[in-house]
């Protein structure tokens, strides 16, 4: 096993910290000129975005079902 740099649980946290800080640069840094629809922040976005249309779909059409069946069941009584 590889000696720990400061602590089990401090060593990860530095991992997803110089990562992440590294993928800022990347994506800032002037000789990479990346478009503006292409930053990480865009693309979660949209995917963001788009998760939260099926969601709302899928919520309205078993709301539908539901108020349909207790209208149905209303009826009948």
């Amino acid at each position: 096993m590889p000696p720990v740099l400061l602590s089990r649980g401090l060593d990860p946290l530095l991992g997803v910290f110089t990562g992440v800080l590294a993928y800022y640069l990347y994506e800032t840094h002037p000789r990479n000129n990346m478009a503006s629809d292409e930053r990480l922040m865009v693309l979660l976005e949209q995917k963001y975005a788009r998760y939260r249309g099926e969601r709302r779909k899928k919520l309205q059409s078993m709301e539908d079902m539901v108020w349909s069946e207790a209208s149905s069941s209303n009826s009948k009584s």
